[in-house]
């Protein structure tokens, strides 16, 4: 055997070590991140008295519509699910166009006072959402708005990180040479925002919807705030099923498994744009 064939066999054994572990690895994460819900879905299809087995169990049991059942005979479940989808899915596609708009004028294009304006935009990042609640939640009353979803999309249409995150994303995966052939073309600024930034936010437009939408279904303070408790989303919902004198695990992790689906068909929704954009950048790099 040749000094050549000896190192190029020591590479091939080196490369399917790498990828082994690799996929170990993967497989690993996988395994780690499932693991909370598969054990959610465990305790959710059993009884309280279940959970005082030792060992504890790990296959899932036969009360889980049982236990569904008794979630929506609790709490409004239905109404609160279909508050978080509406107000969820409003917020991440409303976020999504004006973020990318806002995001292409600060990219692309020139004005007075775009850097401070910017710079503005940002800065209000680092002010505590909480110590806006009061000033939000009388101008709600003045609107007339508590007790409504207009309360919990409007002011959440736009916001500072989404601006911030698209102008970065524009700023290099939009080549300005690209712009200036659509005006040649005849394309007006707006014809431009349709038809070439769009398509080419497309990627980074999902992952923050994405990341919108779970910020959103997620939200808890200021749905208790403003919503009444007949009318609640998922969040408030879901508190209200753990705020017993006896905490009655079994039923909050049945109504915590049902408010995590809508999240996994987002993300299943959505993965294709995410998995898609970053194969584009591999192969751009």
């Amino acid at each position: 055997m040749s000094a050549h064939t000896a190192v190029s066999a020591v590479r091939r054994r080196s490369g399917t070590t790498a990828r082994r572990l690799t996929y170990l690895t993967l497989i690993a994460v996988a395994f780690f991140s499932m693991l909370p819900l598969y054990y959610s879905v465990v305790v959710a299809s059993r009884d309280n008295a279940a959970l005082a087995d030792v060992p504890p169990p790990l296959i899932p049991g036969g009360n889980f519509f049982a236990n569904v059942a008794r979630v929506f005979d609790t709490v409004p479940f239905a109404m609160a699910m279909l508050n978080s989808v509406i107000v969820s899915g409003s917020v991440a596609l409303a976020v999504m166009f004006f973020s990318t708009l806002a995001g292409f004028a600060f990219a692309k294009l020139r004005f007075r006072g775009r850097n401070a304006l910017l710079l503005l935009t940002v800065a209000t990042m680092m002010v505590p959402t909480q110590l806006g609640i009061i000033p939000l939640y009388m101008l709600m009353v003045k609107l007339e708005w508590t007790g409504t979803m207009y309360a919990l999309i409007v002011p959440a249409l736009v916001n500072a990180f989404g601006v911030f995150f698209m102008t970065q994303y524009l700023s290099r995966a939009l080549p300005t040479e690209l712009l200036e052939a659509g005006r040649v073309d005849g394309c007006s600024t707006w014809g431009l925002f349709w038809h070439v930034v769009l398509p080419a936010a497309r990627p980074a437009a999902a992952v923050l919807g994405m990341l919108t939408f779970m910020s959103v279904w997620n939200d808890y303070f200021w749905p208790l705030v403003v919503l009444t408790p007949e009318d609640p989303t998922v969040q408030v919902a879901l508190s209200t099923l753990a705020s017993g004198y006896v905490n009655d695990y079994v039923l909050g992790l049945a109504g915590t498994t049902l408010g995590t689906l809508p999240l996994v068909i987002v993300f299943a929704l959505l993965g294709k744009q995410i998995i898609g954009g970053i194969m584009q950048g591999a192969v751009k790099g």
